[in-house]
């Protein structure tokens, strides 16, 4: 690697959330909440977001709250994997 090449930066996007499905196989959905004050009338407004994460072992489990990192694309909806299990479902 020459000495002036750019640097690779390695922040990636981590969030936590709760699995809402295990259906497909080494997957998991994952719902992410997210409370943003509203530009104007600044009211809490909580936002959801669905993210298809990669699960290698297939241990997480629906109800879990998971850890997810952003990776590189493994599949045509598959951007994050998991990281860990923060906290298993009762």
């Amino acid at each position: 690697m020459a000495a002036d090449a750019p640097k690779r930066t390695t922040d990636r996007k981590v969030r936590t959330g709760v699995v809402v499905s295990d259906k497909p196989d080494k997957t998991v959905v994952v719902q992410i909440t997210e409370s943003v004050r509203h530009p104007r009338y600044e009211k809490t407004i909580r936002r959801t977001r669905k993210l298809h994460a990669h699960d290698e072992a297939n241990d997480a489990r629906e109800g879990d709250t998971v850890r997810v990192m952003e990776t590189r694309p493994l599949s045509k909806q598959k951007r994050w994997r998991v990281v860990e299990v923060v906290e298993r479902a009762r």
